[in-house]
């Protein structure tokens, strides 16, 4: 398969799929993605202060 028939195909099954995708699928993404980073980043920032925490009890 040469690099005309890979562009070809992977580019038709690209826009044929960014088609399909409504407005309402597309919002619904976003909002569950910057959801997800928020309570990332809360459960990264929490288990950094138990560690912490911990940590310099055990030192004592």
């Amino acid at each position: 398969m040469d690099h005309n028939t890979k562009s070809a195909i992977i580019g038709g099954t690209f826009f044929s799929s960014v088609a399909n995708i409504g407005v309402e699928d597309l919002t619904t993404t976003i909002v569950l993605a910057i959801i997800g980073t928020v309570v990332s980043f809360v459960v990264s920032v929490i288990l950094k202060h138990l560690f912490q925490k911990f940590k310099t009890k055990s030192k004592k």
